[in-house]
């Protein structure tokens, strides 16, 4: 195996998942179970998986962490920046969709809750979701 002598990024896949529920619009977050930002909500998502491609590592992180598994995901955008994760230099490619189904959202995985809130009274999120959030509503509302 050809060992690379240069640093490299993580790659992980976050996802913007919203619905329309009475007339407003909300967004499915997730309660962080481990460290990084233990028990914040934060967009659900993670690490892709060597052998499995990125849209292939969105439907697996939505499903492990929501049980949400009909839904269309398009790609997003992607953030690297320096310092967004705590754990080192990682790159998230966003993917995001409109659930028009009635599937629950049950949370699994790493995963202690999987919530809708409304996209207008969101709670403090972890890493650069904030960010995340507010520009990927602008690409898919």
């Amino acid at each position: 195996m050809y060992t690379y002598e240069y640093p490299r990024p993580m790659v992980t896949v976050d996802m913007v998942v919203i619905r329309k529920q009475d007339k407003q619009t909300e967004i499915l977050l997730i309660e962080r179970g481990n460290e990084p930002f233990k028990n914040h909500w934060a967009l659900p998502g993670g690490f892709i998986e060597m052998e499995e491609t990125i849209e292939a590592s969105a439907y697996r992180e939505l499903q492990e962490e929501t049980s949400i598994t009909e839904i269309k995901l398009k790609t997003l955008r992607t953030y690297g920046d320096p310092g967004r994760d705590p754990r080192g230099r990682t790159v998230s490619i966003v993917f995001g969709g409109i659930l028009k189904s009635n599937q629950q959202a049950i949370a699994g995985d790493d995963a202690a809750k999987a919530e809708w809130f409304p996209v207008n009274k969101l709670p403090e999120l972890a890493f650069d979701h904030g960010n995340i959030v507010k520009e990927s509503l602008d690409l898919l509302l």
